[in-house]
């Protein structure tokens, strides 16, 4: 018999769990992880909401059946979503514009995305950021997407290369799709203002480009309607829209895995279109969505007293990230370190670049047990109360020498 098996090569472990296998493997009782990419309190600990807990155990109680709950998951899930992301009086909501399915998670969601680009027009390509999640490429890449980059984030200057995105975006081919963090980039942590906003919406109108917008972190950057920003913003200018977003960062709901896959069309009938064959894919990839975590969301969003705490622990949450933000850059130049670390400060969301050679990140880990990732993106959530100076240490006395 051919030994089929015998072609497939090792594939290297994702750096990041490959950082994390050496943090679990350190044995010193001050080690400090600003490398896994999940938010944490001032306990170190990724905890359960409040307001998971109440509407977990109202599900629990109203259930009475573990059969499917359809393709395109929990209809109050995806009414939810789309209410959070658009409002609930969005005029591409009242016209019928909006097809949202339900998906394993943000990266189901943007799978789901890559196949329907993919179906849709076979020869388009999708622009990612330079840099972007790393996971953006893989998942695109095993839709058959053809992927392409545009300039985003300036390391020298710690800011967002407006510029240089434009200049790109300007020369890209119609039909094609630029895929746009929504806040709290990942991994830099250097988002859009408004005004940048809006000039990417006239420009995608004007050269018939298609927005992708990933926002896997909406309320943790200025607010849950400050965040919607650029999708509502883009919805109401273009034709053509896709969204994707996840539950695992505003919810707390990660290993449950949630999201959603939304495209706007431009009217109802090629909405229902789209409709249709968002449910395709998703059959032809995964059948049929989990719906534990989905009914939590749906329950929170649909009961008014559920829906006010978790914008309550919501609110804390980003309250919490800006602060340490804050707080880090602050310990850091009360060490006169040579590198102004203030961009921190007005980066948001959980991760943000250091900015350090791989041989000094190598030095924080060995020297100080102090873990990140190579590229010398942090977690700002790692950090705490208690170890927030021996990182400001750490880290002065690596650029020291």
């Amino acid at each position: 018999m051919p030994a089929v098996l015998d072609s497939l090569k090792t594939i290297p472990s994702d750096a990041i769990l490959g950082i994390m296998q050496l943090f679990r493997a350190d044995e010193d009782p001050n080690k400090v992880d600003l490398s896994v990419g999940v938010y944490q309190d001032e306990s170190g600990s990724t905890p359960v909401l409040e307001c998971v807990k109440r509407a977990e155990g109202e599900v629990y109680a109203a259930e009475d059946t573990k059969s499917y709950v359809g393709i395109a998951g929990n209809p109050g899930f995806n009414r939810g979503i789309e209410e959070i992301l658009f409002g609930a009086d969005h005029p591409a909501l009242a016209g019928g514009r909006a097809a949202t399915v339900q998906t394993p998670g943000g990266s189901g969601a943007v799978s789901v995305a890559g196949h329907l680009i993919r179906r849709a027009k076979p020869d388009a390509r999708v622009w990612l950021s330079d840099p972007s999640w790393p996971n953006h490429r893989q998942l695109l890449g095993l839709a058959g997407v053809a992927l392409e980059h545009y300039p985003y984030y300036d390391r020298g200057a710690n800011r967002v290369d407006f510029e240089a995105m434009c200049a790109a975006i300007g020369t890209i081919r119609p039909g094609d799709s630029v895929l746009i963090h929504g806040c709290c980039h990942n991994p830099c942590g250097a988002d859009l203002t408004r005004a940048q906003w809006q000039t990417l919406a006239e420009l995608c109108e004007r050269h018939d480009v298609v927005p992708f917008i990933d926002i896997a972190y909406q309320g943790l950057a200025e607010g849950l309607e400050e965040d919607a920003y650029g999708v509502r913003l883009m919805a109401e200018r273009l034709r053509e829209l896709v969204v994707v977003a996840s539950c695992s960062k505003n919810f707390g709901l990660y290993r449950e895995r949630v999201g959603s896959a939304t495209v706007i069309s431009p009217d109802r009938e090629r909405s229902a279109t789209v409709a249709s064959n968002l449910s395709n894919i998703a059959r032809g990839i995964y059948s049929m969505p989990p719906d534990h975590g989905a009914a939590i969301v749906a329950r929170i969003l649909s009961d008014a007293d559920l829906g006010a705490l978790w914008a309550r622990e919501l609110d804390e949450m980003r309250e919490r990230l800006n602060g340490l933000r804050r707080l880090l850059a602050g310990k850091l130049a009360e060490r006169g370190t040579t590198t102004d670390f203030s961009f921190i400060a007005n980066e948001r969301g959980m991760f943000s670049f250091l900015g350090i050679s791989r041989e000094q990140v190598i030095r924080l880990r060995e020297e100080f047990h102090v873990y990140l990732v190579e590229s010398s993106r942090i977690n700002v959530a790692g950090i705490n109360q208690r170890n927030v100076d021996k990182v400001a240490d750490a880290i002065a006395a690596v650029l020291q020498d």
